[in-house]
């Protein structure tokens, strides 16, 4: 987690007094830090969808000087496959080979650009190749896959570091505001077989799941920090929520046609969501960090503002969250795979309403990952010369 701090200090004291400039192979260390420490996605299952912060995916992307930017992709993949109702598992379901299998691939394409030296703004261009293998969706004889590929929903943010960098050279946190765009295909559709009035396959949306879009357009509230706790040992935290105003998005699940009793799950529902993360950064080297943290990723059952009609399946995950980090140049390299410990589905307001008006106990399951591989690359370019401050770099090291 020194790695944080270093570049932090260099960016923000890094002005045209080159006095207060630091030594660039400071760099390294802060930049292994906080590419490690909050590269904010969403854990991985059927319930909760890609998605990251808007004004950038890390705290290293968002620490930046004037008139610097950074280039960058983060690219995540996981397999949800276990199901669960609640917190309880149901294995039954893979031992009989009738477990729901989301396999998704997305990266981020971002760039972040320093305003000045406490302000910052992001763009980021998210990309998907989802597939989906299931049972119940092809008529309940044999299995088929669904896919669905293409651009997500485009984030756009601005944040702002709320300490003096000189002051409080130890410690600091941001806050941002964000706008999502409803540029993802929210009506992907492939082919579904066995559905037709004859038995015959039928061109339909795929899952809520794998759609790259959910059709809303959206506003992000995060927020970011870290601390330094001893030589080497920082403390971070991070997290956005994700506001969803509109309701549903007129796109059909054809669950009633499951169930007519699932006539109040017919068309999707565009949910909030919400992240949050913590842990510890330890230097391994000057260009080698590790990180060990928790997560928690969720979308809630009801929506912060707007109604809750439509279909979702809400849920929760909370994940140990180890990570590396590695920086050689401008290049800055960070792999984290969190580890799911907790799997939560709990009852969605659809589910209330039906068990409500047939009387019988109603509680919707949903498919989650036993872990996420997120792999991120970044390349920073700066707008001035840092020189070399061999003094100030050993006292800044004591």
């Amino acid at each position: 987690m020194v790695i944080f701090l270093i570049l932090g200090v260099d960016h923000f004291l890094s002005t045209d007094q080159t006095n207060n400039i630091m030594n660039r192979k400071q760099l390294p260390l802060l930049v292994i830090f906080l590419i490690t420490v909050l590269n904010v996605k969403a854990q991985g299952c059927v319930a909760i969808r890609h998605f990251s912060s808007c004004v950038g995916n890390s705290l290293e992307n968002n620490i930046i000087g004037k008139g610097d930017f950074q280039l960058g992709l983060n690219y995540r993949y996981f397999k949800s496959f276990r199901h669960f109702r609640g917190t309880e598992e149901e294995p039954d379901r893979v031992t009989n080979n009738t477990e729901v299998v989301n396999y998704s691939h997305s990266t981020d394409f971002f760039l972040t650009y320093g305003i000045n030296k406490k302000l910052y703004t992001s763009i980021t261009i998210p990309t998907v190749f989802n597939s989906r293998s299931s049972l119940y969706e092809h008529g309940r004889n044999e299995r088929n896959t669904t896919f669905s590929r293409g651009l997500g929903d485009i984030r756009l943010g601005v944040g702002l570091w709320l300490l003096d960098f000189e002051k409080h050279p130890e410690g600091n946190i941001a806050v941002g505001l964000g706008l999502k765009l409803p540029t993802g295909n929210y009506n992907a559709s492939d082919i579904f077989y066995n559905v037709g009035p004859s038995g015959e396959p039928q061109t339909r949306p795929v899952d809520q799941s794998i759609q790259p879009g959910d059709g809303g357009l959206g506003f992000t509230l995060d927020a970011q920090l870290y601390q330094k706790l001893s030589n080497g040992i920082f403390g971070y935290a991070s997290g956005f929520y994700l506001v969803n105003p509109r309701e549903t998005n007129g796109i059909r699940t054809f669950r009633e046609t499951l169930n007519p009793i699932l006539e109040n799950e017919a068309i999707m529902a565009v949910p909030d969501q919400y992240s949050i993360r913590t842990g510890l950064s330890f230097t391994l080297s000057p260009t080698l960090s590790s990180s060990l943290g928790a997560r928690y990723d969720c979308v809630p059952v009801k929506d912060l503002i707007g109604g809750n009609d439509g279909f979702r399946r809400p849920g929760n995950v909370l994940s140990i969250d180890p990570g590396l980090a590695l920086n050689q140049g401008n290049f800055s390299f960070n792999l984290n795979v969190p580890f799911a410990v907790r799997r939560d589905r709990p009852q969605s307001i659809t589910d209330l309403q039906t068990e409500q008006a047939t009387g019988s106990p109603r509680h919707g399951d949903a498919a989650f990952a036993d872990y996420v591989i997120n792999f991120g690359v970044t390349y920073r370019v700066y707008n001035t010369k840092v020189k070399i401050d061999q003094e100030l770099l050993d006292e800044f090291k004591k």
